[in-house]
């Protein structure tokens, strides 16, 4: 699965899939790639903690206790960006 996210163009690809777990959680907000949606407290702690749930299953990644900061996912493209380096370590 890295090698489906390894370049900058694939960034878009990233912060969609990311958007769909927005989508079916929180259905009623359109949020942008880089609307901090903690700022607009739209995620509270157990939605944080679906959230890293769900980037470790779907990008068959492991979020370490030292990936916890919360700039890692506040918004889409950071979320993106976070993805797409540990994929890259993991070359």
């Amino acid at each position: 699965m890295a090698s489906d996210f390894g370049t900058d163009d694939d960034l878009g690809t990233l912060v969609e899939q990311v958007r769909s777990f927005f989508t079916s959680t929180l259905p009623e907000s359109a949020l942008e790639p880089d609307q901090d949606y903690f700022a607009l407290g739209l995620v509270n702690s157990l939605l944080a903690l679906e959230l890293v749930t769900y980037v470790e299953k779907r990008f068959a990644i492991r979020v370490d206790v030292e990936d916890l900061d919360l700039d890692n996912f506040r918004t889409m493209n950071r979320i993106a960006a976070f993805v797409r380096g540990k994929l890259a370590g993991a070359r």
